[in-house]
């Protein structure tokens, strides 16, 4: 029997995903485990696989891809590493972007690629039903009702348990939880860039999950001096650490997803859960911005 690891995810407390799924609400987001652009596979799918099976170590629950990762790339590691999967790993996945090379993504919504995507990840991840599909942006030349539809009648066939959005709006969101239960959203936000700020407060009141990509960004804040590297001394931490430390503070339904393709990185990522800020030093840094 082996020690439990002194860095884990658990601190981060837990969520329940639409009301019946749990996940330590510190997770893992797997688009860095590409090639350059998120195309192609990474230069060392070795060490790909060692960081996700390291993640779950960690006490990660919750991993987060899309079908758009390389393409197909992200989801084909975690298969790879992790498969047979553990009882409670929670896998979400996106569909709703095409891409034509490195750094190239088109919204496409249409119903029967959505489907397409839907089945290809089924098969990719080596599932019989996708934990959370997110619809990874709504296409504007299709009409709602049709994507979402779409993503109900999947999820009415059991292929997919609950449905989530990305980069929405709190009015598109109420305009798609007429077709489906929204149970996620997952819109950039971190410490440094609050513009989904309306969206984090609806999804608190309401008990929607909010995944925050892009969750490190933290500009000037982190400078020598500034609020946050003072504060991350003052707590023997990263000014990263600090970031995902706010996150966690700043609401019940935040679910970060920091990636990374380095063990070291991920482990130091994993210690914020740890860290507690006190009510000052969090309004500290939300005034800041």
């Amino acid at each position: 029997m082996t020690d439990a690891p002194s860095v884990t995810a658990a601190p981060s407390g837990s969520f329940l995903l639409g009301g019946d799924l749990p996940v330590t609400r510190l997770g893992f987001g797997s688009m860095q485990l590409t090639g350059e652009g998120v195309w192609g596979d990474p230069r060392d799918p070795d060490e790909a696989v060692r960081v996700l099976r390291r993640s779950v170590e960690l006490g990660v629950d919750l991993i987060d891809t899309a079908d758009s990762y390389g393409p197909f790339v992200a989801e084909l590691l975690i298969k790879k590493a992790l498969h047979p999967y553990p009882e409670n790993l929670v896998i979400a996945t996106k569909a709703g972007f095409t891409r034509q090379g490195p750094s190239q993504w088109t919204v496409v919504g249409r119903p029967e690629y959505l489907r397409q995507q839907a089945e290809l990840s089924l098969r990719h991840l080596g599932v019989e039903r996708i934990d959370l599909f997110q619809l990874h942006r709504i296409d504007p030349a299709v009409p709602l009702a049709d994507q979402i539809g779409e993503l109900k009648a999947l999820q009415d066939e059991g292929k997919i348990r609950h449905i989530g959005l990305s980069e929405v709006s709190v009015a598109d969101v109420e305009a798609a939880s007429k077709f489906a239960d929204i149970v996620s959203v997952q819109n950039l936000y971190n410490v440094a860039n609050r513009s989904a700020e309306a969206l984090l407060d609806y999804s608190t009141e309401h008990g929607i999950g909010f995944i925050p990509w892009f969750p490190l960004a933290n500009g000037p804040l982190a400078r020598d001096g500034g609020p946050l590297a003072r504060i991350a001394r003052d707590h023997g931490a990263t000014p990263a650490q600090l970031a995902l430390a706010w996150l966690l503070k700043r609401s019940p339904v935040m679910l970060p997803i920091p990636g990374t393709s380095s063990i070291a990185h991920l482990e130091q990522n994993i210690g914020a859960a740890s860290i507690e800020l006190t009510d000052a030093e969090f309004d500290i840094l939300a005034a800041a911005a």
